[in-house]
C-alpha cells in the first residue's frame, strides 16, 4: 500500500472511531484488511503517558495500517505540545484531542468531554499542538454538549472558539455526554442523537470540514449525511461489530472504488499470517482473535464462527490450529489447503 501520511481529510470522508480496549493495533490491521481508504484511528492515549511512559510501545503500530490517526488525550497546552513533537515522524497522518469521552477515568484526568466546559482552554491546547505538528493535521472530536449545556446555544459558540485555534476539521459525535447521574455505557443510548444540530453546525461553519459520529449503523446512512453536505462519516461500533457489510463495501460505496479491498476469504488468510508473525513475537492468539468475533454476523456460520473463537483453549500451544479448524467449520474444508500453505509465503498485500 502506498503510504501518504497527507491525505487524512481525504480519507476522513469515512472513519472508523477510536474506541478504547477494542481499536488497538491488532483490530487496525484487521480493519485495513477490509478496507484500503477509510481513516483508521488509534485507542486513546494521554498526553502524559505519552511524555513519561513506553512511547515506543504506546504507539506501536503497523505502516500497514496508514492512513492513521492518533487520538490523544490531555488539558494541559504545554504537556500537548510536548507530547505531539514526541510523535514527530511516527507516521501518523493526524493527530486528534480528545473533547467527548466521558468515562469516570477520563473525567478524573480533566480531560474527554468535561474540556467542552471550557472552549477558551480547549482552543489554547489545539493551538499548542499545532505549533509543533509539522505534517501532522490537528484536529478535534467533540460531542455536541455536555450535562445541564443548551447545545444548541453553547455548540456553535465553542466551535467558533475552538476554530479560532486555526485547526480546520472536526468530528462532532451527536449525543450530548452526561458526566454525572448517567454510566458511560448508558450515555451510549440517551439522551438523544440529534443530527439536525450537526447539520447545522456544518451550515453555520461552511469552512471547517465536520464529521459526523453517533448511532450510525450502515452505508446507507452515512451516504444520506454526506448528501447533505457533511464532510465525513465516523461509525464506531457498528463497524466493529459488523465489519464485513460496513468496512468491505466502503471503498466502493463511499470512495467510488471499482472493486472490493477483500473477500472474506482474503481477509482470513491475511489475519492467519499476521498471527503468525505475532506468535513469533511472543503474543497470545486471543489478542489478535477477540477483534474477530464480527466477522461472520449476519452469514451463515456466525454463531459457530464466535462459539469457536470463544474457546478457551485457543491461546495453548495448538492455538493456531485450532483457529484453523473454526474457519474450516465455517467455510468448508475446500479452504483447508489455502490455509495449510498460508506460511509458505503467500502475499496478502491488498
Amino acid at each position: 500500500m502506498t503510504i501518504n501520511h497527507n491525505n487524512a481529510a481525504e480519507a476522513a470522508l469515512f472513519s472508523v472511531a477510536p474506541m478504547m480496549d477494542w481499536t488497538d493495533r491488532h483490530c487496525r490491521y484487521f480493519h485495513r484488511l477490509m478496507t484500503r481508504k477509510s481513516l483508521l484511528y488509534t485507542e486513546m492515549v494521554s498526553a502524559s503517558a505519552i511524555i513519561r511512559g513506553d512511547i515506543e510501545k504506546l504507539l506501536e503500530h503497523n505502516s500497514f495500517e496508514y492512513p492513521l490517526a492518533l487520538q490523544i488525550g490531555g488539558f494541559d497546552p504545554n504537556q500537548l505540545f510536548q507530547a505531539v513533537k514526541l510523535c514527530q515522524g511516527r507516521g501518523f497522518c493526524e493527530i486528534n484531542l480528545n473533547a467527548g469521552c466521558p468515562s469516570d477515568k477520563v473525567k478524573e484526568g480533566c480531560f474527554g468531554a468535561i474540556l467542552m466546559k471550557d472552549p477558551v482552554r480547549v482552543a489554547e491546547c489545539l493551538s499548542a499542538m499545532q505549533e509543533v505538528a509539522l505534517d501532522m493535521e490537528i484536529t478535534l472530536k467533540c460531542r455536541i454538549g455536555v450535562d445541564d449545556q443548551c447545545p444548541e446555544q453553547t455548540l456553535p459558540d465553542f466551535v467558533q472558539t475552538v476554530s479560532n485555534s486555526g485547526i480546520n476539521r472536526i468530528a462532532i459525535h451527536a449525543r450530548k455526554a452526561w458526566l454525572n447521574g448517567v454510566s458511560p455505557k448508558q450515555n451510549r443510548n440517551i439522551p438523544p442523537l440529534n443530527y439536525p444540530l450537526v447539520l447545522q453546525i456544518k451550515q453555520q461553519f461552511p469552512d471547517l470540514k465536520i464529521s459526523i459520529n453517533g448511532g450510525i449503523n450502515s452505508l446507507d446512512e452515512a451516504e444520506r449525511f454526506l448528501a447533505q453536505g457533511l464532510d465525513g462519516v465516523m461509525i464506531g461500533r457498528a463497524a466493529y461489530r459488523t465489519p464485513v457489510p460496513i468496512l468491505m463495501n466502503v471503498d466502493q460505496q463511499i470512495f467510488g472504488a471499482k472493486s472490493k479491498s477483500a473477500s472474506i476469504q482474503k481477509v482470513i488468510l491475511g489475519m492467519m499470517e499476521y498471527l503468525k508473525n505475532h506468535l513469533e513475537a511472543g503474543g497470545k492468539v486471543t489478542a489478535v482473535t477477540r477483534h474477530m468475533l464480527g466477522l461472520y454476523a449476519g452469514r451463515p456460520g456466525a454463531r459457530i464462527w464466535r462459539r469457536e473463537l470463544s474457546n478457551p483453549n485457543l491461546n495453548d500451544p495448538k492455538g493456531v490450529e485450532l483457529l484453523q479448524q473454526a474457519i474450516c467449520k465455517v467455510e468448508g474444508i475446500a479452504i483447508m489447503d489455502e490455509l495449510l500453505d498460508y506460511s509458505a509465503g503467500l502475499n496478502y498485500e491488498i
